[in-house]
């Protein structure tokens, strides 16, 4: 019964993943969609081309270092990699 009640009190509020939002995700997980570039002021600007429009880019973080920068890349790309495993559905770690 506390299965039954967790099932459906759950489900009502997860929200739904949509094939859009994947999509987006993929785009997002995908190195070669981002670009770095340099501001008038020094920083480094972390850059994503829109999905819609190729001659479109969207800013996303600003960062000191073009180190930084990358590491700002690589670590948005690990987390929409992760979104993206998430829909898979859960990994069995053991069974018994």
């Amino acid at each position: 019964m506390t299965y039954y009640y967790y099932k459906t009190s759950t489900s009502s509020t997860e929200p739904r993943i949509t094939e859009d939002k994947i999509a987006e995700w993929e785009h997002l997980a995908n190195k070669k969609n981002w670009r770095i570039t340099q501001l008038p002021n020094g920083y480094y600007q972390t850059e994503v081309v829109s999905r819609a429009n190729a001659d479109h880019w969207h800013d996303i973080t600003r960062r000191e270092t073009v180190e930084g920068a990358e590491a700002a890349i690589d670590g948005s790309i690990e987390h929409f990699a992760k979104k993206l495993d998430y829909v898979k559905g859960p990994k069995v770690i053991k069974t018994f």
